[in-house]
């Protein structure tokens, strides 16, 4: 049940870095083909550090995705804090990725609270809210922060 929910928590960060990807390279053909959690490791009573696999299939040019942060939601309660490191999206291939990321608990939540969300087996009630910096190579490098608020999970899990 333990790993049930560290999967659980793996899934909300790839959906999460999904939607983002998306809503970076303005493509509604970017996918994400498989995902796959490498490890999961707790380093405190209140945080993890994991490495994802994500295979994702872009058809759109080339861009980095500096970091990644972001809080998840359940029924509008702070369960999770989240940060990823850079990830370079090559263009126009289908790959997989390596993506490390640490998750801290928020304020007032516990981990039997992630484990009650993980046991009910799907992401109905969850929520997040991400900030993606990249950098959009067009003739030289652009920075571009991205905000995206109130992603349903459950939704894009379903897509």
């Amino acid at each position: 049940m333990f790993m049930k929910a560290w999967k659980h928590i793996g899934i909300f960060l790839v959906a999460a870095l999904v939607a983002c990807s998306c809503g970076v390279s303005k493509v509604k053909d970017i996918s994400l083909t498989s995902v796959g959690i490498q490890y999961i490791v707790p380093t405190s009573a209140r945080s993890m550090d994991a490495k994802l696999e994500l295979g994702i299939n872009n058809p759109a040019m080339g861009f980095a995705v500096q970091e990644v942060t972001g809080t998840v939601r359940y029924n509008e309660k702070e369960l999770a804090h989240f940060m990823t490191g850079p990830l370079q999206l090559e263009g126009k291939s289908e790959q997989v990725y390596e993506l490390p990321c640490t998750v801290t608990l928020a304020e007032g939540a516990s981990l039997l609270d992630i484990l009650i969300v993980a046991s009910k087996g799907n992401l109905k009630g969850l929520k997040a809210d991400v900030d993606v910096q990249a950098a959009l190579k067009k003739n030289g490098v652009l920075r571009a922060p991205f905000r995206f608020r109130d992603l349903d999970l459950h939704e894009l899990s379903q897509q």
